[in-house]
């Protein structure tokens, strides 16, 4: 659970605004669970701008060709502290600090022949020129057979380390799957000894590589950017039901980031706007994710939260079934009608969403035994917070277009 960067802020966050951020979760959010702090892409891009990303960038790197912020956007790192003193504040908001990376090892290292870090190689020796991302002209891919390649995993790993950095985003690394720089990521991450959370992007990720991934990574993503679109939102039924039951502790596959509240500021898409989901359709983008067991990482900014963004993301009974429900899958799909069930740490309990994905209202009908439950169960909505009572047999809910409800059915005792 936490905050990234993107939706808001694209590739030319700055170091205020993610203070400014830093200190609404902490003060606002921390108590509910939420608790890292997430920088996104281009943060060693001096001349990062909205909109997208420079055709020829320039990047910051130190002399052994990893990149470092640009100063003119954090000026807390210059002198060479690196992103330090921000993880410094950050952890003493009592919140965890985040950044974002491309696979590879920067051109620009490539160009300048930059020696490895730990290593009798350089730059050239290990980058390959024709593993290229289709959308960032950052990086060249590392091939993995080759003498010192793990070793530059190892050192830019090491420096993050040293940073305080608690989450690492490897971006260009699962469509298609990289399986070689993934590992040596992982690999990497467990020599530096210090506890970091390994999330790979962009999706959709393929679910023949489950096992590999539950191994080498602690989120996946499922899909390919999610922004406020009904359309996407759609799509994303069905793929991350693709993924249904696969989570556990540790590894999870991932939705994408909430583009809920104020997004757009100066992003890589769209303009400065609240989310164009309605407030029915940001509840259920919620519940999904929630019931789903998706990690929950919020992409509006949040000073500029009103108070049903923040109630979205404050309900204990909802953020309940995210964090503490298990094996959260589609139980079935009936033309625009979708009904998920995971299972509650409460013995006997069930979480039940029901889902409208149409453009009327429908009735979906749910009976108790269906669902491994006996004849009567109490329903608690968990979006009111508040019971319906022992009901026997079933119930048959009312569900608006595009609406969701979120309940904990529990044996009656």
């Amino acid at each position: 659970m936490g905050w990234n960067s993107w939706d808001s802020y694209g590739t030319s966050v700055t170091e205020a605004q993610v203070k400014a951020n830093a200190g609404y979760m902490s003060k606002n959010l921390l108590s509910h669970g939420w608790q890292y702090v997430v920088v996104d892409i281009q943060w060693s891009e001096p001349n990062a701008r909205a909109g997208g990303y420079n055709p020829e960038p320039h990047l910051n790197l130190d002399k052994y060709g990893r990149l470092i912020p640009a100063v003119n956007r954090f000026p807390s790192s210059e002198g060479g502290k690196g992103f330090k003193p921000l993880a410094d504040y950050v952890h003493s908001l009592g919140l965890k600090f985040g950044i974002h990376i491309m696979r590879g090892i920067p051109r620009q290292a490539m160009a300048g022949n930059t020696p490895v870090e730990g290593a009798a190689v350089h730059a050239a020796d290990i980058a390959n020129k024709y593993s290229v991302c289709r959308w960032n002209n950052d990086m060249y891919g590392i091939e993995m057979s080759r003498p010192g390649a793990q070793a530059y995993y190892d050192s830019i790993l090491r420096l993050y380390a040293g940073w305080g950095v608690d989450f690492i985003k490897a971006d260009d690394i699962l469509r298609p799957i990289h399986r070689d720089e993934i590992a040596a990521i992982h690999r990497a991450i467990l020599k530096t000894g210090r506890p970091t959370v390994l999330s790979l992007s962009p999706g959709p990720a393929r679910a023949e590589d489950v096992e590999f991934l539950r191994e080498n990574a602690n989120l996946w993503r499922v899909s390919d950017d999610f922004w406020d679109e009904w359309r996407l939102l759609h799509e994303n039924f069905t793929l991350i039901g693709i993924w249904g039951g696969a989570g556990r502790p540790g590894a999870w596959p991932d939705g994408d980031m909430l583009p809920l509240g104020r997004i757009g500021i100066v992003a890589e898409r769209g303009t400065d706007r609240r989310s164009r989901f309605t407030p029915v359709e940001q509840r259920t983008v919620m519940s999904l994710w929630s019931i789903a067991q998706s990690p929950l990482i919020f992409g509006g900014d949040l000073p500029s939260n009103d108070e049903y963004t923040t109630s979205l993301i404050t309900n204990d009974e909802v953020l309940a079934v995210n964090q503490h429900g298990s094996h959260g899958r589609e139980f079935f799909s009936n033309g625009e009608q979708r009904v998920w069930v995971a299972d509650s740490p409460d013995s006997g309990a069930r979480y039940l969403g029901v889902f409208n994905l149409g453009e009327r209202d429908e009735d979906i009908r749910i009976q108790w035994p269906e669902l491994g439950l006996p004849q009567v169960c109490v329903l608690r909505d968990l979006w009111d917070r508040k019971d319906a009572g022992q009901l026997r047999g079933g119930h048959t809910f009312r569900v608006a277009a595009h609406a969701s409800g979120l309940y904990k059915l529990t044996p009656a005792p």
